[in-house]
């Protein structure tokens, strides 16, 4: 069993049809903790560790054999619970990050949340650091995104992500950093990959949850954008 921890409801049809379609058969557990988003904004990442390894621990108890976090602003705390939790624990956006620094080395982060822009920077230029590539990470707000989300003006929040994803010049790749921006990666025309963490997320999780381990990326093309999936370390 797989288990998510999400802070936002909207998440668990995504994620849940995202399996149905690659890994039929894999049983997912949703857990929702909104406010570990809200403390997170407020005080900072680092104030929701003891939340966040509760929460896992919670999930472990439960029979989890891995644990994915789809939020990218505490993603980095969640990996670090890891070592508490006695099974891998991941997070959505590094097979993404991983992607986006094979892809060139000029990255674009497009966030709806402030939040978020910091730690999905640093993931890149960790996940750069790991590949031994320089990049030049540039990271944009796509303002009033946020709020059509949280009013639930979806296909506003889409369409303002979209749109800045199309006023994006001089770069090799465009990072979503937030998993519930991934649909606006079909709306856009920009002429460079734009990369979500949904799909590559889970399919490293769900090999993760197969294995016990944790496990390296290997490229694997998608179509329109190159993403990372899972591959079970020898």
């Amino acid at each position: 069993m797989l288990a998510l921890l999400h802070t936002s409801a909207v998440h668990v049809p995504v994620f849940d049809a995202l399996r149905d379609a690659a890994q039929p058969g894999l049983e997912l557990r949703h857990h929702v903790a909104a406010e570990l988003l809200d403390v997170a904004r407020r005080d900072g990442p680092a104030a929701v560790t003891g939340a966040v390894r509760e929460a896992v621990l919670r999930a472990v108890g439960e029979g989890a054999r891995a644990v994915l976090c789809t939020c990218s602003t505490i993603g980095q705390v969640a990996e670090a619970v890891a070592g508490d939790a006695g099974v891998p624990v991941l997070r959505v956006d590094r097979p993404m990050a991983a992607a986006a620094v094979a892809a060139g080395s000029r990255v674009v982060v497009l966030a709806a949340l402030r939040s978020t822009l910091a730690p999905t920077a640093a993931l890149v230029e960790d996940e750069a650091r790991r590949a031994g590539r320089a990049v030049e990470v540039r990271s944009r707000l796509v303002d009033g995104a946020w709020e059509r989300f949280e009013t639930g003006d979806t296909e506003g929040y889409l369409r303002l992500v979209a749109d800045a994803a199309d006023a994006v010049t001089d770069a090799d790749v465009i990072v979503l950093a937030q998993a519930s921006m991934a649909p606006a990666g079909e709306r856009t025309g920009a002429a460079v990959p734009v990369l979500a963490s949904p799909g590559p997320g889970l399919a490293a999780a769900a090999a993760a949850a197969s294995t016990g381990r944790r496990v390296s990326t290997g490229r694997v093309s998608t179509g329109r954008s190159e993403y990372r999936t899972a591959r079970a370390p020898r």
